[in-house]
């Protein structure tokens, strides 16, 4: 008993602290004080008393131990353990009933009971304020980071409840901790692609960690980029019970990366820029001398001279379409954002890309194009063709000039085992060092010299591939050229991609001309205008308007149209604001509405053009295009009621 007295007071003393709640142990002090010398040292109270009063000493050493630890238990176990054998040894306290054996069992089991209880509580009260300092630490450790972390609880099999967010997240969020605490997690964030939303279902279900960009969703209604690191937490056994979801705000890197992208899309683009200008110059050359050729057969006057300038203006129309067909590639890989994404067809791509670098290649090696059957993917066309179209640059730039019999880049499509698309580009070029091999694919690495790249092309083809929830491979051997794949997963069969059923105009057909319609023309570019009033005046009533306010004025003094051919990009008055105007003023006018566009979409234009059912043709329209879509639209809706009669503004003619 008495080294289990004596011994934690010594092993105290090695360490000696002062006690923080000086007021508190004075007070337990006290009490203690009072309660032995009544119980062991007044002569007058009965051994009764004295017997119920002994209970009251437990307290006193369990308050001791809870509150100040091993210390305060230790000093308390040896205050009343010295006090009671004090008493017993002078006749007086419970224990001195005059049976010697007796009393000193009894005492030795008061002063165990005691010291044991003292030790076991003292012990308890270290692990708990261990532990409470450790929960302070990580919780202060983790409010106090810069990445936002939400902790969140199981409730079920895939479902998720937040228990614990930082203010790093409620700064993300723009939300209080209250209404984050009880939520849904998947309310947080915004819209996930599909790959993206099965993914986190499977590791959830799986109760695997997860690494993803996601958009989260501010209470302002704008979106944060976060990179997401999800990871599960078994507090209890196997079972996991909680997710720690770490988020690391990465707007700014996104705005980076697109401006990166875009970039290189023009890096790319202007490597090929004088092969495109010839390319244009070629067929625009011909244009101009046939219309020169035909111009001057028409002033003789004679059937020779107008059969010449047919002649004459049929090739000119070839030269066109050449020149349009190049427009239209370069339009692929000139489009800003994701928001086209749909089902591409690679099949289709391919060809656009190749187009626009074959000048450049014909002089190093010869193209071949090799298609098989390829699963369409779900993207962006305007991303994977500049994926397309960086791989074929850098081929491009693998082979040296001066022998193209000798040097072959093919591009190959087919579908791989697992049943992805693939989409393989083979040069026959020096190929890549070993020692290079695994760097090819970071930022700003480049073995070209000065000038002939920037070492962004295939780390921001990674990342576009990527981004499609694909892969780029790469296999090259030195000397004997490359092999780079992309490779793209399938894209679901039974999934709608398109948000919005636009009805497209089809192929050319032979115009019906059924009946005579009333046209409005609305184009700020007067030459345009007069062309497709000189195609349709045989046929239709055309009025012409450089101004979409005057075409609202038209309408706003009760002139109907059958068709309204509306330039969709126009200064002061532009499509949209006709479009809307009209839905305000004359909502059957507004479903009347074809818009013609060039094609140089800002985010607002193809936001609305999204929102919007009606048909949209692109700049250059050709002419039989234009005659059936504007029979198309004439058979699709009703003839107009009588009206006013159609009435000349200024800026326009009436016909």
């Amino acid at each position: 008993m008495g080294v289990l007295v004596v011994a934690p007071p010594l092993l105290c003393l090695r360490k000696p602290t002062r006690p923080r709640r000086w007021s508190e142990a004075l007070l337990l002090a006290g009490l203690t004080t009072v309660l032995v010398a009544a119980i062991f040292f007044l002569p007058k109270v009965s051994l009764t008393a004295k017997h119920a009063a002994t209970f009251l000493l437990f307290p006193m050493s369990a308050w001791a131990a809870l509150r100040f630890g091993a210390r305060g238990a230790a000093a308390t176990t040896l205050a009343i353990t010295t006090a009671a054998i004090a008493g017993t040894a002078y006749g007086q306290g419970p224990f001195s009933t005059g049976m010697l054996t007796d009393d000193l069992l009894v005492l030795q089991l008061f002063i165990a009971v005691t010291s044991v209880t003292g030790m076991l509580l003292a012990a308890a009260s270290d692990e708990r304020r261990q532990a409470v300092e450790k929960l302070q630490l990580m919780a202060t450790t983790v409010r106090g980071v810069h990445d936002g972390v939400l902790i969140t609880e199981v409730t079920g099999p895939g479902t998720l409840r937040a228990v614990f967010a930082n203010e790093a997240l409620c700064r993300l969020l723009g939300r209080r901790l209250e209404e984050l605490v009880g939520q849904d997690p998947a309310s947080f964030y915004g819209d996930l692609t599909p790959e993206l939303r099965e993914r986190s279902r499977q590791v959830l279900l799986a109760g695997e960690p997860l690494r993803a960009e996601v958009p989260l969703r501010h209470k302002d209604g704008g979106t944060v980029w976060s990179e997401l690191l999800l990871s599960p937490v078994r507090a209890t056994g196997d079972d996991i019970t909680h997710y720690v979801a770490t988020h690391r705000d990465i707007t700014a890197t996104k705005e980076l990366q697109a401006r990166l992208v875009a970039a290189e899309r023009v890096a790319a683009v202007g490597t090929l820029a004088a092969g495109v200008g010839h390319e244009i110059n070629n067929p625009l050359a011909y244009l101009v001398l046939n219309l020169e050729a035909a111009s001057r057969s028409l002033t003789d006057g004679s059937l020779a001279g107008v059969r010449d300038a047919l002649s004459g203006v049929r090739g000119a129309l070839e030269g066109a379409e050449r020149i349009r067909l190049i427009v239209r590639d370069l339009q692929v890989f000139s489009r800003q954002g994701d928001q086209e994404r749909g089902q591409v067809d690679l099949n289709a791509l391919v060809p656009p890309a190749v187009r626009i670098v074959s000048h450049a290649l014909r002089h190093r090696a010869r193209v071949v194009e090799e298609f098989g059957p390829v699963p369409r993917v779900l993207g962006s066309e305007a991303r994977l063709g500049q994926v397309l179209l960086n791989l074929l640059v850098n081929a491009l730039q693998a082979i040296p000039e001066g022998s193209p019999t000798l040097n072959e880049v093919r591009v190959r499509t087919s579908t791989d085992a697992s049943g992805r698309a693939r989409v393989d580009v083979v040069d026959t070029g020096a190929g890549i060092p070993a020692h290079v091999l695994p760097r090819i694919f970071e930022p700003f690495f480049t073995t070209k010299s000065q000038g002939e790249g920037t070492g962004l092309g295939l780390a921001i083809c990674q990342q576009i591939v990527r981004a499609h929830g694909g892969e780029l491979e790469v296999r090259s051997e030195p000397g004997h050229g490359s092999v780079f794949s992309v490779l793209l997963p399938a894209a679901p069969v039974v999934q709608q991609v398109s948000p919005v059923v636009r009805p497209v105009a089809r192929e050319p057909l032979p115009a019906s001309r059924s009946r005579r319609a009333r046209v409005l023309v609305v184009d700020d570019e007067p030459r345009l205008a007069q062309s497709m009033r000189l195609l349709l005046e045989p046929y239709h009533d055309i009025v012409t308007t450089t101004r979409g306010s005057e075409a609202l004025a038209l309408v706003a003094a009760g002139h109907r149209f059958d068709i309204i051919l509306c330039d969709l990009q126009m200064p002061e008055t532009d499509g949209a604001t006709v479009y809307r105007r009209l839905c305000a003023m004359a909502p059957g006018q507004a479903e009347r509405v074809v818009f013609i566009s060039g094609g140089a979409y800002t985010a607002e234009s193809r936001a609305f053009m999204d929102s919007v059912a009606n048909r949209v043709l692109e700049k250059p329209v050709r002419p039989e295009l234009l005659m059936s879509t504007v029979d198309e639209a004439l058979a699709d809706g009703p003839a107009l009621d009588e009206q006013e009669p159609i009435a000349a503004v200024a800026g326009g003619s009436r016909h």
